[in-house]
Formats: structure tokens, sequence, C-alpha cells
């Protein structure tokens, strides 16, 4: 897939990539059959990376092995029909109010790997000894625009990864030198949120980005953990340029948000969840609120 450079070279795709950057020819080799389940699930099976925790699809989204093949047809979660942005089939179980843990590693804290201590095992970071101070006020702010919305789940960052629900880990070093910038994958069959958030810790030392500019796509990879698909899911062309791509169901869903816009566009800067962006600020839009408020 070509992805279109904007003001900064950047290109977020749920997880984030720049133009032009090849594979390193010693990356895995992603069999026939691999290829064809993405295909049957409804993804673009174009530039397939094999990551530890499973694949990286259409540069930012996070498929496990244990995901190919399945079909989540007619989940109805946190007791609303969301077949009707737009959500993945699986939501995360809010119940009566639910905290939200992420843990993310400091610079010098010892990197940024290991589990989260609840069964999963985050693949580990490479790229250095965890976050800049920028990066942790990148991600303070971006839970701080989710807390604010009064929604029935609340975010909460955390000094260890011991039990925590997200643990944000560093991309390793090829991943940044390819220009990766993030990625996530989605809530869980049992109502959990995805576990992790691969994120560079180059945001602003290599690309220059602001505290917003970091919050903005810490918080579009917090998105997904939570059920919410790309905006322009159905062409990706809309904000990233270039032939019209759709990423399809992807076998998790992709389901209209009631009271929000069925198209999308750049006007205002965009929804959150567009999936490329110039690494602006994006705060969240009155048809971003309309679907938080709505699936929480």
């Amino acid at each position: 897939m070509k992805n279109i450079l904007k003001t900064l070279g950047l290109c977020i795709a749920g997880g984030f990539i720049l133009q032009g950057c090849q594979q390193d020819e010693e990356a895995d080799r992603i069999s026939p059959e691999v290829i064809h389940q993405i295909e049957e699930m409804g993804f673009n099976p174009d530039g397939i990376v094999k990551i530890a925790e499973g694949y990286l699809i259409e540069n930012d989204i996070i498929i496990r092995e244990s995901d190919l093949g399945h079909d989540h047809v007619g989940i109805i979660a946190n007791g609303k029909d969301t077949k009707k942005q737009y959500s993945t089939d699986f939501l995360v179980n809010a119940g009566s109010g639910r905290v939200i843990t992420i843990y993310a590693p400091v610079e010098g804290s010892g990197g940024g790997g290991g589990g989260n201590g609840k069964g999963k095992k985050p693949g580990g970071g490479g790229g250095g000894d965890g976050y800049s101070p920028a990066m942790i006020a990148g991600l303070d702010e971006a839970i701080a625009r989710y807390n604010a919305e009064g929604l029935s789940i609340t975010f909460q960052r955390v000094t260890s990864s011991s039990g925590a629900d997200i643990v944000m880990t560093r991309l390793n070093k090829r991943q940044e030198r390819q220009g990766v910038l993030g990625s996530a994958g989605f809530p869980t069959a049992s109502g959990d949120p995805y576990p992790e958030i691969k994120m560079s810790g180059v945001l602003e030392s290599s690309y220059g980005l602001s505290t917003d500019g970091i919050a903005t796509i810490i918080a579009h990879e917090m998105g997904h953990c939570i059920g919410f698909r790309h905006t322009d899911y159905f062409d990706r062309s809309i904000s990233c340029g270039g032939a019209t791509s759709n990423e399809g169901d992807g076998g998790v869903g992709a389901n209209h948000i009631p009271g929000t816009p069925t198209g999308a566009d750049l006007q205002g800067n965009g929804s959150w969840m567009l999936s490329c962006t110039d690494g602006s600020n994006r705060p969240f839009t009155n048809a971003d609120k309309t679907a938080l408020d709505y699936l929480y």
C-alpha cells in the first residue's frame, strides 16, 4: 500500500510508517496460508509484517495468530447492538464503570519489555530504555482526553507493568528505522482491552512532534485497544492519499456507530481515528465524542 507523505513526512495508519520504507531482508517470510487467511478475513494482504505478537496489518493493526480464521459475527457488547466513526464486534466490558490501567516505562527504568501480569506477554522493547518525558506527557494528555468525556471507562497511568491492563512498549530498532510510529490490536472476546500498545520512542527527537501530536497518536492506538476501527477504513485514501484502499471487515467487524457520519473527511483536522495524519494535533471532534459516548 502506498502512503502519501504529509507535512512532516509521517503516515499514521493506526500503527504508522513512513513512505518508501522497505522491510529488512531478514524479515520473516509470510506463508501463503497466512496470506490467504488474512485475505479471507477481509484485510488487504499487501505489506504484512511478521512480529512477535502475530502480524502487523495496514501498518498499525496487530492481528494475533489466534485471530486468524475467526469470524466475529453478531456480537453485542455492553448491551448495545453496534451492527448498524466504526467499531469492532468485541468491545471492552465496562460494567457499571471500569478503570483501564496503562503502564509505560520511563527513561532509565529498564526498558519497555515485560508482561502485564495477566497471562499475556507483550513483545519486549528494543528501541531504548523507556520513554522520554515528552512521550510520557503525551500519554498523560491522551488519557486526559478520554477521561474528560465522562465515559463508563476511564484510563489511569500506573508505575508498574504488573497487573496493568495495557502495557506500552518500545518498538524494536528495525521498526523505528523503518518509520513505524505505533501499533495496537482490538478488544478480546472476553471484553478486555487489547493488552499492548507498541510505540516509537522517537516521535519528538526524530520527528519534532509536540505533546499534542504525540497524544493524538497514542490516543489513536488506545482507540484501537477499546474497539475503534479507522474512521476511513472503507477508503484509506481519504486521509492517506493515493489509490482507494478498503481495509475490509477484517473478521473483527466494522460497525457504523449510530449518530456519526458514514463518510469521512479532513475538515477541522478530522477524526482522531483517521488512518493517516501529518502528526498534528487532532482532539476529539463532535462526531468522535458521539461515538465514544455511544459505545461507552
